[in-house]
């Protein structure tokens, strides 16, 4: 890895990496409360022995205190770990680039309760409650009913709603609840985009073109529901031929996306009356025929950027029509966890991305590029914090 260690100094590109160690930042709200808050939560929800309560303390001990310490050379990805964090054990947390020690947390927390281990803990989701809590609440009820009355709306209107059910669907992000309340609906703030390229995205996927799309799901339960909607609206109006859902391999980010969740939000909506119904059994059936397609890639659980992402990946999404990414983990992956200019072109920052690329992101960090100058100084102006409360999204698109 090449990233800078210490805040304000930056590499060719003029932009410091985001680190946590600057007092009031957001980054380090996040290592000293959203974290700690976590480990808590986990332990809440699982009868764990006290081989797992010993480390859950020691975690905690270890990122709130401490310095950060390798995986255990027995551990299947030691070699993996300790080539991405050479340069950061041995200091703290807080001192290490936040993409670096948010993903490393993950993996350390998923040691910690024994998901890779040999126990009877292995493989055992430490997050699967909250994701299932979340369908099976009233919201997602209210939701799916919702869908009935799209039936009659005209097809572009249709799409446009379905594109920004998927966008604003983010904000069921569970990890950004753990420490902060859902921005509320109501909110005039919270249906404002800062950019909106939406019109580019459904140019590049008219009806009945051989597309293949490829979606980058972020997380699981209210979000990758919108998000499965969308893919049927893609299939059913021959947006595209065939879409291609990149989930994670393992537990990341408490609600991250797996195939198990997958399973779990086509259940939902498969025992679901009226138009939800329709879509989950649509969707069932695209599995079957390959219309829909679920992969993994282990590189989605990495602590990288997209610009390294390995050949193999490049190659799928060089083949893909567009690729759609959904969250804010994966637009700070996209265009690089540092301070840009929020004027700097979005174009400039995803040239290297092999094909078109779509962000669909609702804003929960300092990351951000692509902003007209005008709009820029209208949320600085503004006196709301714009940037991290996931009351203000973006569509951004390069062809």
């Amino acid at each position: 890895m090449t990233e800078t260690t210490t805040r304000g100094s930056g590499d060719a590109t003029g932009a410091p990496v985001i680190l946590g160690n600057e007092p009031g930042s957001f980054a380090r709200s996040v290592l000293a409360e959203r974290h700690p808050a976590l480990i808590q939560q986990v332990r809440d929800a699982f009868p764990y022995g006290p081989r797992q309560h010993e480390a859950l303390d020691a975690l905690l001990d270890e990122t709130t205190n401490g310095v950060i310490e390798p995986l255990s050379p027995v551990e299947h990805d030691h070699e993996r770990w300790a080539n991405w964090g050479r340069e950061y054990f041995g200091r703290s947390w807080y001192d290490a680039p936040f993409l670096w020690s948010e993903s490393y947390f993950y993996r350390r927390l998923l040691g910690a309760v024994g998901y890779f281990g040999a126990g009877p803990w292995r493989g055992v989701d430490p997050f699967a409650p909250f994701k299932r809590a979340e369908l099976r609440g009233d919201a997602v009820e209210e939701e799916l009913r919702a869908l009935d009355a799209l039936a009659g709306v005209p097809l572009d209107e249709r799409a446009a709603a379905l594109l920004q059910a998927s966008l604003w669907g983010n904000r069921a992000d569970l990890g950004f609840r753990v420490s902060a309340g859902e921005p509320a609906v109501g909110d005039a703030a919270a249906s404002a985009l800062v950019a909106d390229d939406s019109a580019s995205l459904w140019d590049l996927l008219p009806a009945g073109n051989s597309s293949t799309v490829a979606v980058v799901a972020d997380n699981a339960g209210r979000e990758l529901i919108p998000d499965l909607i969308l893919v049927d609206h893609l299939l059913e109006q021959r947006h595209a031929e065939q879409v291609v859902l990149h989930l994670k391999p393992h537990p990341y980010y408490v609600s991250d996306a797996m195939t198990a969740d997958v399973v779990d939000c086509l259940r939902r909506l498969t025992g679901a009356p009226g138009a939800a119904g329709a879509i989950g059994g649509r969707l069932w059936k695209a599995l079957a025929a390959g219309g829909l397609e679920v992969r993994t890639h282990p590189f989605f659980c990495a602590p990288l950027p997209y610009e390294d992402m390995p050949d193999d990946l490049r190659g799928e999404f060089e083949g893909a029509t567009l690729t759609i990414l959904k969250g804010d983990l994966n637009y700070r992956r996209l265009v690089g966890d540092r301070l840009w200019d929020a004027t700097a072109p979005f174009a400039d920052r995803t040239a290297y991305f092999p094909g078109a690329v779509a962000a669909l992101r609702t804003l929960k960090s300092d990351v951000v590029v692509g902003l007209e100058k005008a709009t820029l100084d209208a949320l600085e102006q503004s006196g709301v914090v714009w940037r991290t409360s996931g009351t203000h999204a973006l569509v951004q698109v390069r062809r």
